[in-house]
């Protein structure tokens, strides 16, 4: 079971492997599927039946925000037993395919309802009982389905580039658009199926647009090569079979207490609050990370060097944590705010509210190359920020986006709860927001590599994922102190005090950062 990436077809377009394009195509209809679900969750959950043209559930903010977060927080989380599988039993090639699988399970399960459409229709009992049991089901799939692709199809991308150095980091920047352009496609199309036709017309698309990545995967994997084709050998060993075995009766196992707890779940044995299952979510995540750094700095033999750059590790850990429950209100908080208080008409037409999801990852497309020459400017005069800097940079701008939403709420405030904003105050805010992002997330990825110790590197990654799936979490119960209705005095009133508390939140983080910087610096042992 070799994990070289040797015979690889030979050829190239535009001067890269040609497996390269296999995962850019399915990277971005992968990202399509899930960026365009996306858009459309919260509308969906706190929509009435009457709204939409296929009913939502009518969900309160409040409990419609934790369900996305905990959902969002699921995805990240599921990557770490992805990855082990992937590693230990499929290779990534098979991990990309069965997870690109279940994920157009799940979307096509979210779409089932319309069959009351088509050949209905049902009693309001059953089409409720199905409408519930096929959202949240769904969900359950593309959850474990993306936790099979996702973290896998990076790996295979850096397994086609056995000679590492520049082309390789190049392949990466290709990759890392793909990504981008399925995030601004996804939320245009399946937004505008479900807003403006049918809930689960645009789940329905999600799905299709997983399935034209598949069988563009099954056209084009050749061209991958062994790249991610095998299961990791140990030792330079094929893998015991009996070990193989136990790996595969483990998988069984859980997958088995998994489904059970999802079974229970859905036929209501399991009466869940979102708000509370995202509560104790946030624990259980801290406390998980609490005894894995322990662990790390008393029992793992780590030298006093090791030690403080595992101690700037837990401080991005924190600090992204912070900063993902601020950027993720785009699609809870933020997207509800486009769709009631944001006057979306041009020339007679009302756009989706879920259109606004695509402007991060156009604001990307545009900045990224732009940040790439600036640091590379700012290092060249040794004038590059530090690490601790780049997050303190980040948390501003943060800020500076809720601070936005604050002028936006404050003018909603003076109007009176039936007026708009126009679409400005959104384009300013996710535009700040998306110069943090790109101040903090790739310089992240970058140190933890740099920093974690040799024989922990793997899992300081991982840890990384379970930072941002906290954040996530914790965005969902923001979201639901955050949001107001139209019609909602009382609520409408506290929102400008709430963005403004935010600002001064996240500022604060910021200003931490900077009054941390020379020991955080420090610590790094001269790693930027």
């Amino acid at each position: 079971m070799s994990t070289n990436a040797g015979n690889l077809p030979s050829g190239t377009w535009l001067g890269q492997p040609k497996g390269l394009f296999t995962l850019f195509f399915t990277e971005l209809w992968e990202r399509f599927s899930y960026y365009g679900m996306r858009a459309l969750l919260v509308l969906f959950m706190t929509a009435t039946i009457v709204e939409g043209g296929g009913g939502g559930f009518g969900l309160s903010d409040t409990a419609a925000n934790a369900i996305y977060g905990i959902y969002t927080a699921a995805v990240y989380l599921t990557a770490l037993p992805g990855g082990w599988m992937a590693d230990r039993l499929l290779g990534q090639q098979r991990a990309v395919w069965y997870g690109g699988i279940i994920i157009a399970l799940g979307h096509f399960t979210m779409a089932l309802p319309l069959i009351n459409d088509w050949f209905g229709p049902f009693s309001e009992g059953f089409r409720a009982s199905l409408e519930s049991t096929t959202f949240f089901l769904g969900l359950v799939f593309i959850v474990v389905g993306t936790g099979l692709l996702k973290p896998n199809i990076s790996a295979i991308v850096g397994g086609i580039y056995p000679e590492g150095g520049a082309r390789r980091d190049a392949g990466f920047t290709i990759f890392y658009m793909g990504i981008n352009l399925g995030a601004i496609f996804g939320p245009l199309i399946c937004g505008y199926l479900g807003e403006k036709v049918n809930w689960h017309y645009g789940f329905g698309a999600a799905g299709v647009g997983m399935v034209l990545g598949l069988i563009q995967y099954r056209i084009m994997r050749p061209y991958l090569g062994e790249a991610g084709l095998h299961p990791h050998q140990k030792d330079g060993k094929d893998m015991d079979p009996a070990a193989f075995r136990r790996n595969w009766m483990m998988v069984w196992a859980g997958a088995a207490i998994f489904g059970l707890i999802v079974i229970l779940g859905l036929t209501g044995v399991f009466e869940l609050n979102a708000q509370a299952l995202a509560a104790k979510t946030t624990y259980a995540i801290l406390g998980t990370a609490a005894l894995f750094f322990a662990y790390v700095l008393f029992f793992g033999g780590l030298d006093t060097a090791e030690k403080k750059r595992v101690g700037v590790i837990i401080s991005m850990f924190l600090g992204a944590a912070v900063f993902w429950s601020g950027f993720e209100q785009a699609g809870s908080s933020f997207n509800l705010f486009a769709e009631r208080f944001t006057d979306r008409t041009f020339f007679g037409f009302e756009h989706p509210a879920s259109w606004y999801q695509s402007l991060n990852a156009t604001y990307i497309v545009i900045l990224a190359p732009f940040f790439s020459w600036f640091w590379v400017f700012l290092a060249k005069r040794n004038l590059e920020p530090s690490i601790p800097g780049k997050f303190a940079l980040a948390m501003f701008q943060l800020g500076l986006g809720f601070a936005v939403m604050f002028g936006a709420a404050a003018l909603l405030v003076g109007k009176g709860s039936q007026d708009q904003v126009l679409p400005t105050w959104l384009l300013l805010t996710y535009l700040f927001h998306t110069t943090g992002e790109l101040c903090l997330s790739p310089v992240a990825l970058s140190a933890v590599t740099k920093l974690a110790p040799m024989r922990y590197t793997s899992q300081m990654m991982g840890m990384w994922f379970v930072g941002t799936a906290l954040g996530n979490v914790i965005a969902g119960l923001l979201a639901g102190f955050l949001s107001a209705r139209q019609g909602a005095e009382e609520s409408l009133e506290t929102m400008p005090d709430k963005f403004w508390m935010l600002f001064l939140v996240y500022a604060f983080v910021g200003v931490l950062f900077l009054v941390f910087l020379k020991p955080i610096k420090r610590w790094t042992g001269g790693i930027r």
